[in-house]
């Protein structure tokens, strides 16, 4: 039977009660943040495989009127680099960087964005994330 006047157990429930908290805290917001860096990366990734299927309609016109078509569009690194610039001149969503390569039949676009995330003061010392994102497309053709 517990001694009515033994004081020292009292009120240490207290910091274990106050760490929970804290753990749960930590983990719904890092949860938010992992959630809106996700949301990002889609957005990044949505934006870049738009600009590579515009690259990749975009045929070079001199290679198509000398040889004809094939089986494939042929593709030259400027037509392509006009393409994507085009298509995120059309305002769709602003990035940091982007490159844009082609081997003559497909191309590769890479996107990145940094990007301000919830709870990033917290998570990432107050600095962006940067987001980047692949596509590829090659324009096919009837042969």
């Amino acid at each position: 039977m517990p001694n009515p006047g033994d004081d020292r157990e009292r009120g240490s429930t207290l910091p274990f009660v106050l760490v929970c908290w804290l753990v749960g805290a930590l983990m719904v917001f890092g949860a938010i943040a992992a959630s809106d860096a996700f949301l990002e990366q889609q957005g990044v990734q949505a934006v870049c495989d738009g600009a590579a299927l515009a690259a990749a309609n975009r045929a070079d016109e001199a290679a198509v009127y000398a040889g004809g078509v094939g089986t494939e569009l042929p593709l030259t690194r400027s037509s392509a680099q006009e393409a994507v610039a085009d298509q995120l001149a059309s305002g769709v969503s602003a990035l940091d960087a982007w490159t844009a390569e082609t081997d003559g039949a497909e191309v590769t676009v890479r996107c990145t964005r940094f990007v301000d995330i919830a709870f990033g003061w917290l998570f990432l010392g107050g600095q962006q994330l940067g987001r980047t994102a692949t596509a590829s497309a090659r324009a096919p053709t009837l042969g």
